[in-house]
């Protein structure tokens, strides 16, 4: 039998390495191939679903403005949506000073004015590693970026109450930039999902940590849905 696939999208100014990390090992004990495009931004991202639509429903998803993209998509095209996966979202709607979406205004600032190590001041750990390996792969569209994220809108908990395929969301209590409560806004809002939750210091131990989690929620999401 032909596994599904699955059409993973990275969050800001991270990229298709880290997703990798995170979901491609989860997936494939589950039967699933990942898909994880090297598309940045929004408006590439939302090119990448489309193009790997080909007839047949796909899983979608990504991490933070990944999985607001991929969410956006299936709001648009349930008919090309078979479920979503959705790690760390950082808000509903428009981003109206959201944490994640004021730190990127920042970091933005601070990459023009001063270069990338200096907007990475005191951010170490697995963390900092992440991001000095993945933002200098936006060379100079780094700062358009970050700046792109924080005005883009995710979807409404209206129209997220419109989605009808099953959705696995997955959140890290002790995360500040992605709080536990827009997670659980959104798995309120939606008519089939499930959240299950990690840590960041797990996520750093272990990147799948989130990818399972996050699959999990959509497994148990989608067999609440064949009951």
């Amino acid at each position: 039998m032909k596994s599904s696939r699955a059409v993973l999208l990275p969050g800001t100014a991270s990229d298709e390495v880290f997703v990798a990390s995170v979901f491609a090992s989860p997936l494939a004990e589950a039967g699933f191939t990942l898909v994880a495009p090297a598309s940045r931004g929004v408006r590439e991202h939302f090119e990448a679903l489309d193009a790997a639509w080909d007839g047949t429903p796909l899983v979608v998803g990504g991490v933070s403005l990944g999985a607001h993209v991929a969410a956006a998509w299936a709001v648009r095209h349930p008919e090309r949506c078979a479920g979503v996966l959705v790690a760390l979202p950082a808000w509903h709607g428009p981003a109206d000073g959201a944490p994640a979406a004021s730190a990127a205004l920042a970091s933005a600032s601070v990459v023009e004015a001063e270069g990338v190590e200096s907007a990475l001041t005191g951010v170490d750990g697995w963390l900092g590693g992440e991001l000095r390996r993945a933002w200098p792969r936006y060379g100079s569209r780094l700062a358009d970026a970050l700046r792109e994220v924080a005005g883009s809108t995710a979807p409404t908990l209206a129209e997220l109450g419109g989605l009808t395929a099953p959705v696995g969301v997955a959140a890290c209590t002790d995360d500040p930039i992605h709080p536990l409560d827009v997670a659980r806004e959104w798995v309120g809002a939606l008519p089939r999902a499930a959240l299950r939750t990690t840590t960041l210091a797990a996520l750093g131990a272990d990147r799948e940590s989130l990818g399972r989690a996050a699959l999990t929620a959509y497994l148990s999401a989608s067999a609440e849905a064949r009951v």
